[in-house]
């Protein structure tokens, strides 16, 4: 609800809360819930510092290699397993017991997959939003219950304790629905592993960036057009032209180190070559944009690739 408030002479109306579904508003205020900091900050810097101690290997648990996020199709494996194994339980009769229990049993094997690329993620962006941070702390904690619950089902089925292992994997799959649904938002609400670089505008047609003269061989300039931050650069001669913000998190890219042809996001040390925009180092799993430059009349003009 808006709310008004007067001061002297001056009126001010301050925006209301939006309203929603239900789900949204909770994972919404999930997000404000300050109380989760200290364990969330806790495990996501042992888990930046566990996996910055070998850049190969948070390449490969980021999807640098596969040029896609390692963590959305590995979610597919745990949910498709134990989903199937809920249904052959309440549907499949005496026939599909064997079928269910390797169907949970699938499902706990590829969950520790799925955490870790998960893990790594969010702990990238948890030092950027807050409510990133406090969801996907919700959103593992749910995840880890379901894992709990599942196992404790397998087991209650192995001792022929049949009842009791259904109902452990029914609570498991209402869990692994909360965790799924937290997922979806930080993803889709969130941006949380997607190309930060997509919805910005492109100069199409050449346009002026700056004067040739005040881009000196070795410096670099930060520059907006049509909304865009663009970076550029003049080495060995040649100037280039990049978008400024990383695609992985958005970090400032005219802040960071520029060596070998290449510049590094200073947030979490993604790498891209400045010719081409071709991802050097992760986490990063998409090309950075790049544009063409040319100098006319004494101006730098650029256009995108």
């Amino acid at each position: 609800m808006a709310t008004e408030q007067q001061s002297g002479g001056e009126m001010t109306w301050e925006a209301g809360r939006p309203t929603g579904p239900a789900l949204r508003e909770l994972a919404e205020r999930l997000g404000e819930v300050e109380a989760l900091d200290p364990v969330a900050e806790k495990v996501a810097e042992t888990a930046r510092q566990a996996l910055s101690s070998s850049p190969a290997l948070k390449d490969a648990i980021s999807g640098t290699w596969f040029g896609h996020a390692l963590h959305p199709p590995l979610t597919d494996l745990p949910i498709g397993a134990w989903t199937s194994a809920t249904l052959v339980d309440l549907l499949g009769g005496r026939e599909g017991r064997r079928a269910a229990d390797r169907l949970i049993g699938i499902g706990i094997l590829t969950a520790l997959p799925t955490a870790i690329t998960g893990l790594s993620d969010w702990a990238d962006s948890t030092a950027l939003d807050d409510t990133i941070q406090r969801a996907g702390a919700v959103h593992a904690a749910a995840n880890v219950t379901a894992l709990v619950l599942y196992s404790a089902s397998l087991a209650a089925r192995r001792r022929n304790h049949r009842g009791r292992g259904v109902l452990y994997g029914l609570a498991g799959a209402a869990a692994m629905s909360v965790g799924g649904y937290l997922g979806g938002h930080l993803s889709f609400a969130k941006g949380l592993g997607v190309d930060q670089t997509t919805f910005h505008r492109h100069p199409q047609d050449w346009t002026r960036a700056l004067g040739d003269d005040e881009l000196p061989e070795g410096e670099v300039r930060d520059v907006a057009l049509e909304g865009t931050p663009i970076l550029l650069t003049r080495r060995d001669g040649r100037v280039y032209a990049m978008l400024a913000r990383c695609n992985h998190r958005g970090g400032p890219l005219e802040d960071g180190e520029i060596s070998d042809g290449c510049v590094t996001c200073p947030l979490h040390g993604s790498r891209f070559r400045l010719e081409d925009g071709s991802v050097v180092r992760g986490p990063a799993v998409s090309p950075q944009p790049v544009y063409d430059v040319r100098v006319r009349d004494g101006a730098i003009e650029v256009r995108l690739a």
